[in-house]
């Protein structure tokens, strides 16, 4: 007889005894303090395919699954990817079912011969597989009335002990049509991440635990080196009551450097360890502040008069200025008749913020359908092509991409796209031979002929920065490693007013946004 869900509360409820123990061959991506008293559930997954073993298909269940666990109190103590092989399979769930208080193993269950996650599981049990009633009622309702043995019915057969969890639809309350299979303690989900997701989040009520995990994220302006003692003293104190302590540090990000996650069963805990952190660190390291601007309705709070008069009156005026030129583009324009230029420098990030923000405000249509211009610099850094990749999917740029002269590869653009009436600019009057420009103006009459827009022309580079930072908006990491103006790397250094000696003599370069003296921002440019 089918028994649904109530042999699997029972083991829910008694597998709490045994404690993680990460051998090598975990997954285990960053350094993790954690206690062993008051140990919560643990829980080992199993991802099986050789097409993740190849590299043929990318592991987002995984993520899912242990994002899932931890959210009702369990630990994900191991994590180990396997091939379709059926010693391995079975070896390991034997050794997983052992080791911890739930198994969930995900792949290798379909109608093909490397489908042979149920038999392998069966055989890990020394058990057979059987024809299942009920699975295979709703396979004859789905495929039709086909033999036992045809790859139809493969999915109806299971382990002898194996049973059935039919979850509830919150949508409609009627029973999902394919159910969570399970046996002793190990749960068996499909390797198709849209299922495994929806059978993930109707059965995650099941694998709660007693104790709830409380968590506080903090984030740290420091190195991680500059904060390990700190974090061992914290550990020390807080780990007998339970405490988990995670230390990861961001090299790509502007704004902090390590990212803390404190985490216990009792809230009291985390608390006392967050007061620790502070107390014992620098003050200002822990970022208090911090929220990245939103795009969407997020940028809309930018347009209220005084948004910006308490952190700058330039950059107010020079905000609601550049907002005015775009409004008289979007006007003289269509969407097809105008893009915009970027390299990935400061000037240009600032120059997609607001002119993302403008469309948004004044064409809320054109806000997916961005058009960029990027011509590609010989011999780029690194850096600036990876922060390029970031900036345009999170504007949803759609880059025309050349590589070349500006007038050769305008040219090429004026040829190719003869739709193309004016390119957005990221100038600034500053910059070499800009100081007569005007906010529309044409090329010169040697040049393919297209109307260079230019919003940001009185904008100083102090205004660039309080922009950038006042917003916690990315920019590329190079200029906060002494950089002041990015060209290719055979013709850019770092800017040597920004350089210091540290007491041990080792030389060190302050980011670009401390630079006092805006005449020196192109200092590094050779």
């Amino acid at each position: 007889m089918i028994s649904y869900g109530l042999r699997l509360s029972h083991y829910l409820g008694v597998f709490n005894r045994r404690t993680c123990n990460i051998f090598a061959s975990s997954v285990c991506v960053h350094q993790h303090y954690s206690s062993s008293t008051n140990m919560p559930k643990t829980a080992g997954i199993l991802i099986i395919g050789d097409e993740i073993l190849k590299g043929q298909t990318q592991d987002t269940n995984s993520f899912y699954m242990c994002k899932t666990l931890r959210s009702v109190g369990v630990t994900v103590c191991q994590i180990t990817v396997i091939g379709d092989d059926m010693e391995l399979i079975s070896s390991e769930v034997n050794k997983y079912s052992e080791k911890f208080d739930l198994v969930l193993t995900s792949g290798g269950i379909g109608p093909t011969h490397d489908d042979m996650t149920l038999e392998a599981i069966a055989k890990a049990f020394d058990e057979k597989l059987y024809l299942n009633p009920t699975l295979r009622d709703l396979c004859k309702k789905y495929f039709g009335d086909k033999p036992v043995d045809s790859p139809q019915m493969k999915l109806a057969h299971l382990p002898a002990s194996a049973e059935l969890f039919f979850a509830t639809d919150p949508k409609t309350g009627n029973s999902m049509k394919f159910p969570l299979i399970f046996l002793k303690n190990v749960y068996i989900f499909p390797g198709i991440p849209a299922l495994l997701e929806r059978q993930m989040e109707q059965a995650k009520h099941l694998f709660l635990s007693g104790d709830a995990f409380h968590s506080k994220t903090l984030l740290v302006n420091k190195f991680e080196t500059d904060i390990a003692q700190v974090l061992t003293k914290c550990f020390e104190k807080f780990s007998p009551q339970g405490l988990t302590l995670g230390s990861y540090p961001d090299w790509f990000n502007n704004y902090y450097k390590v990212k803390l996650i404190i985490e216990c069963s009792d809230s009291d805990i985390v608390d006392k360890a967050e007061q620790f952190i502070h107390q014992q660190l620098p003050s200002g390291s822990v970022l208090s502040d911090y929220k990245s601007l939103e795009l969407k309705d997020g940028i809309l709070p930018l347009f209220e008069k005084d948004f910006f008069r308490e952190t700058s009156h330039s950059l107010s005026a020079n905000f609601h200025k550049s907002m005015d030129i775009f409004a008289e583009a979007l006007i003289r324009y269509k969407r097809e008749e105008i893009i915009i230029g970027f390299n990935g420098g400061k000037d240009c990030t600032v120059l997609l913020h607001l002119y993302y923000s403008a469309v948004y405000k004044f064409d809320r249509s054109r806000a997916d359908n961005l058009i960029g211009l990027f011509i590609k610099t010989e011999q780029p850094f690194d850096e600036l092509e990876r922060f390029m990749n970031e900036i345009t999917q999170r504007y949803g740029l759609q880059t025309i991409n050349f590589e070349g002269g500006m007038k050769s590869e305008l040219t090429r653009l004026h040829k190719e796209r003869p739709e193309i009436k004016a390119v957005i600019m990221g100038t600034r009057a500053t910059d070499p031979y800009s100081k007569n420009l005007q906010p529309f103006t044409p090329t010169d009459g040697d040049w393919p002929p297209f109307v260079r827009v230019n919003p940001i022309l009185d904008w100083s580079y102090h205004d660039i920065w309080t922009y950038l930072r006042s917003l916690y908006l990315p920019y590329c990491v190079l200029y906060d490693r002494g950089y002041t103006s990015l060209g290719g790397k055979d013709k850019t250094r770092r800017n040597e007013k920004l350089k210091f000696v540290d007491e041990q003599g080792i030389d060190h370069y302050r980011p670009a946004y401390t630079l006092q003296n805006s005449e020196n921002e192109r200092f590094g440019r050779l």
